[in-house]
């Protein structure tokens, strides 16, 4: 919890051994898209709810990410199901995924190519 606004917290994984590559931020995101929310069974990068993806030389991450609304019922879970989600990438250590609210998530974060789907 870097900004003090992360509401919710997740901490997962094991240090990345010495010499082992370091995941690309490309496979972090191929498994933050499997990644739905249970709601409105939209993956989490689609929707534009995660603001951060901070990949160091370690191999560990570090993700900042929101929900559509702060009164999800979800709310205490999603961080959780992030973090163990990228925790399985090849190359990828400790992952640390805080919720935050600020700025409040919007339509605009949505993806170009969901927008085009739901016509917005």
């Amino acid at each position: 919890m870097t900004d003090g606004s992360a509401d919710f917290h997740a901490r997962v994984g094991e240090p990345l051994p010495k010499g082992l590559p370091v995941a690309t931020k490309e496979m972090v995101i191929e498994a933050l898209k499997t990644v739905q929310d249970p709601e409105l069974m939209l993956d989490v990068w689609s929707l534009g709810l995660i603001y951060d993806v901070d990949i160091h030389d370690d191999g560990d991450v570090f993700i900042r990410m929101t929900l559509t609304a702060p009164t999800c019922p979800i709310a205490g879970e999603m961080p959780g199901m992030v973090a163990a989600a990228v925790a399985g990438v090849n190359g990828v250590g400790i992952v640390d995924v805080s919720l935050v609210w600020d700025p409040p998530w919007t339509l605009d974060r949505l993806s170009e190519e969901l927008k085009l789907v739901l016509g917005i």
